[in-house]
Order: structure tokens, then sequence, then C-alpha cells
């Protein structure tokens, strides 16, 4: 699989920040803060054992465009 870099959230400086890449797959890669709250995990419907959930600013999402 290889990587295209749509963006980075605006409020983010250097370093690590959320960001959405595009696969050429036709998918999306999201980099974001992986989730650990027991509670907003257990919201998670049907985690695969090779998965997990990031979160991420509302704006990266506007990068897929």
């Amino acid at each position: 699989m290889r990587l295209t870099y749509l963006g980075k959230t605006g409020g983010s400086n250097e370093g690590s920040c959320p960001a959405l890449y595009r696969t050429d797959r036709g998918t999306y890669v999201v980099q974001g803060k992986r989730v650990t709250d027991p509670q907003a995990l257990a919201d998670v419907r049907d985690l695969g054992p090779d998965e997990t959930v990031v979160e991420i600013p509302a704006d990266v999402l506007e990068l897929h465009r």
C-alpha cells in the first residue's frame, strides 16, 4: 500500500499531528491519537483484533475533497 499525504489539522504545529492520507487502494488512512479511554472503547462496535480507533479533529475530515 502507498499513501498520499492530504494534509493535517489547521491548528497543529510541526511534528506529530492528526493527518489524512489517501491510499492507492481507494481508501483513507488517518493519523491521530489512539483512543484508550475504556468508556469510549466500550462504545465501539465490532472492533477486530487487528484494528484500533484514533481520535482526530473534524477539520481533518474535510481534507478528503
